[in-house]
């Protein structure tokens, strides 16, 4: 969406088009199974892509931003027209628009919200009612969460940001708009973090002169948690790219920490650490809520291929934590090769390292995420909406 924002059309806009083209587009994805069941129920023959697009923005405007329906449909007879090739499907916008307008569709259905595979996958894995919650929070647009950096400024900041203080003392704020114009923001009072996205480096309860390792840490929230803790934090990533936005971010904080660019499975580096967090790549199903693209992006050989990866990563995160030392497992995924099996065989091939059981409450730990084994799955519709998460924790002997 920033790529997609910073274009030369885009950028020409004043803010308020702006604004409307960001929110035009988040509405077509978070309903975009609904919204392609009722054009499918109405067009026999796919058009061109171009064109499915744009119905496809024309349903969102007019049932889920309820722009007038003139309006709506006006609008993407326009955008067709605009194109010479595409100009003879003006009738077939025109007419399916429409023909929606006489007889709305229903654009809350959960069963439609994600791909019918991932549903399956979900239901299969929690149940016909949690499944149906999950799809459910799809279509809603999130708070903004913010981790603080000094927790004994909490109270202040959350006057200040208009936010209520959660569980484990994130933020949790409905305002809207540019965040650098925020208060205490420009002088480094806090960072954007879901609040799910905050309890791993919570759960590894790194002490001020205490080394720690962030093995994945782009974008750097749980670099900076670790940071701002007092830890002696190294924050490894392949992505130089990536790399850049953690080291703005720990300036702006006035935070320190070792940034390396390299392959964490294969770094050279000899050094063990007492404390190791491992936010695994995934599928990143999880995040659908504020990244509803995720979901239709996916394919199901995914979550196989990156099963692999994390298993490579599991095996050189157990190196890197010291004797008597702490590793942290998590994937910001709702799938349980990425979250319990990865931890089930992880277990069997790893001698010396046990699970740690996480306590309800703890880190801001909700008492309905901790399973029987003492590991963490956080489903995207519980404790008032957060990011689905699976969060182990290991001790070495």
């Amino acid at each position: 969406m920033d790529e997609g924002l910073s274009h030369p059309a885009l950028a020409a806009l004043d803010g308020r088009d702006r604004a409307f083209a960001r929110a035009l587009v988040m509405a077509t994805l978070r309903h975009l199974g609904p919204i392609d069941s009722a054009l499918q129920s109405r067009v026999k023959k796919a058009p061109p892509d171009k064109v499915v697009q744009i119905l496809r923005l024309g349903v969102a405007q007019a049932f889920v931003l309820k722009t007038p329906a003139h309006a709506a449909v006006t609008t993407s007879v326009d955008l067709v027209a605009q194109d010479k090739g595409l100009q003879m499907f003006k009738g077939l916008v025109n007419a399916v628009l429409r023909g929606l307008v006489r007889e709305p569709p229903q654009l809350d259905d959960p069963e439609l919200m994600a791909p019918s595979w991932l549903y399956a996958r979900w239901r299969a894995a929690f149940g016909v009612d949690a499944s149906r919650a999950i799809a459910a929070t799809i279509a809603q647009e999130p708070a903004t969460d913010l981790s603080v950096k000094d927790p004994r400024r909490a109270v202040e900041l959350a006057t200040a940001l208009e936010a209520v203080i959660l569980p484990g003392g994130s933020l949790r704020t409905t305002k809207r708009g540019d965040i650098a114009t925020w208060p205490d923001f420009a002088e480094g009072g806090w960072w954007v973090q879901d609040a799910a996205a905050a309890i791993p480096a919570r759960l590894l309860g790194a002490q001020p002169g205490q080394t720690a390792l962030d093995m994945c840490a782009a974008p750097g929230g749980k670099t900076l948690q670790l940071a701002a803790a007092g830890a002696e934090v190294v924050a490894l990533d392949r992505s130089a790219v990536r790399l850049k936005r953690v080291a703005e971010n720990l300036t702006r904080l006035a935070l320190s920490a070792e940034v390396v660019a390299a392959d964490a499975a294969t770094w050279p580096d000899r050094r063990t650490f007492d404390a190791v967090l491992l936010d695994a790549p995934c599928s990143a199903t999880g995040t659908f809520r504020r990244h509803p693209d995720v979901l239709w992006a996916a394919k199901p050989s995914d979550v196989a291929g990156l099963a692999a990866v994390q298993s490579k990563l599991l095996d050189a995160a157990a190196r890197r934590t010291k004797p008597g030392g702490h590793l942290v497992y998590c994937v910001c995924s709702l799938e349980p090769e990425e979250g319990e099996g990865q931890v089930a065989a992880f277990l069997g091939r790893t001698a010396g390292m046990s699970i740690d059981p996480i306590s309800a409450g703890e880190g801001g730990t909700p008492q309905a995420s901790i399973k029987a084994d003492g590991t963490l799955r956080i489903l995207p519709h519980i404790e008032g909406g957060m990011d689905g998460f699976y969060v182990a924790r290991f001790r070495k002997a």
